[in-house]
């Protein structure tokens, strides 16, 4: 254990946060996702688990990685959209928002489809222990000023 990281960060998903550059992308993901398949096509290889929600995981990787501020263009922070209802934020979603918004940032809310597309481009996905439905996010690491 190491003073100041939440104990749930595994040594492997730090090292994979560490290895992580400027534009590269990782996926926190709910109970649902299909995430041994998603990982095994990540620059990693193989997803990381993380013994949480998703929402805990966005707050303890958000203290330690960077989210980038350099390309306005696409969102820096996705989240999945829901299916039935894409203009209502799903329950992990909506307390997202304060928790990214806390760091400065706001949260694109993305097609269930272009969400699995954009996340196949992961440096690593992370698999949660989240079981409410929509607990999927996807960041762009930026840099340490």
């Amino acid at each position: 254990m190491l003073n100041g990281i939440d104990p749930r960060i595994a040594p492997e998903l730090l090292h994979a946060l560490a290895a992580m550059g400027h534009g590269d992308q990782l996926t926190i993901v709910d109970a649902n996702y299909p995430a041994h398949t998603a990982g095994l096509n990540s620059d990693w290889g193989h997803c990381l688990d993380f013994g949480g929600t998703s929402t805990d995981a966005l707050q303890a990787i958000l203290t330690l990685v960077p989210i980038d501020q350099f390309d306005r263009e696409r969102p820096a922070v996705k989240a999945m959209q829901q299916v039935d209802a894409p203009d209502t934020p799903a329950e992990a979603v909506a307390q997202a928002i304060g928790i990214v918004r806390a760091f400065g940032h706001d949260i694109a809310m993305t097609e269930r489809f272009a969400f699995y597309e954009a996340a196949a481009d992961s440096f690593v996905i992370i698999r949660t222990q989240e079981r409410r439905l929509y607990g999927n996010f996807i960041l762009r690491k930026g840099v340490i000023e």
